[in-house]
């Protein structure tokens, strides 16, 4: 198994660097990193030298969902995410009888809090660094959360 903290640093280091694409090898391991845009989270790919994926291709016809999620995707286009930068657990507020730190149609600017990621005990504070609106709330209060995963969507000021 391959040491999840180094992982994470080079994913650190390749989001910092601007890099799209890490491969690394030994005798029994591979691991590739890779983005498609600056705005994505990575992907990491493990594979192990004794199982080996093969990926099989397949035709998927069109549907009325995949139509919908299209025109989706299309109106978040010129929305820009706010990502888990750890791992935890995802909290809307400061406690639980306290309002959400951040909802749809509220004003933001790069110091604002937008939630709290708890991790190893420990409540991180997490800053919008960007300003505009939020626009979409991806998330559950009380939800685990990835390093990278999409917590927000906001449309830029």
């Amino acid at each position: 198994m391959m040491d999840i903290r180094k992982l994470k640093e080079l994913v650190r280091l390749m989001v910092e660097n601007d890099l799209t694409e890490l491969d690394l090898r030994d005798k029994d391991e591979q691991a590739t990193v890779r983005r498609q845009t600056t705005l994505s989270p990575p992907q990491i790919i493990h594979h192990s030298a004794a199982h080996q994926a093969t990926p099989a291709s397949s035709a998927i016809p069109a549907s009325p969902a995949l139509a919908t999620a299209a025109t989706a995707a299309a109106d978040d286009a010129d929305l820009v995410a706010i990502a888990s930068p750890m791992v935890g657990t995802f909290y809307s507020a400061s406690g639980p009888d306290k309002p959400a730190l951040a909802t749809v149609g509220a004003s933001i600017d790069s110091e604002s809090v937008v939630c709290l990621i708890e991790a190893m005990k420990i409540f991180n504070e997490i800053k919008a660094e960007r300003s505009g609106t939020i626009a979409k709330v991806l998330v559950k209060n009380g939800q685990a959360v990835e390093f990278g995963q999409k917590m927000f969507l906001v449309r830029p000021s």
